[in-house]
């Protein structure tokens, strides 16, 4: 069984994934740190889940070599 190309390149997406949503969200720490402590913890709680959803196709594709 050979290796597929699939899995290295799959896991340098889902790091680039990382990297943009982190950038994405340091870039809005200004206007989140002015939001009161309880909206600030709900926030970064909601943004530290949301990015796994593009995951499940991901790693669907990483695996069967199709997106659905």
């Amino acid at each position: 069984m050979n290796p597929s190309w699939r899995k290295p390149a799959g896991m340098f997406a889902i790091l680039a994934l990382i990297l943009v949503w982190v950038v994405l969200i340091a870039s809005f720490a200004g206007t989140i740190s002015q939001l009161h402590w309880t909206l600030q913890a709900i926030v970064y709680l909601v943004t530290g889940i949301v990015w796994i959803l593009p995951l499940k196709p991901l790693l669907r594709w990483m695996e069967l070599g199709t997106w659905r």
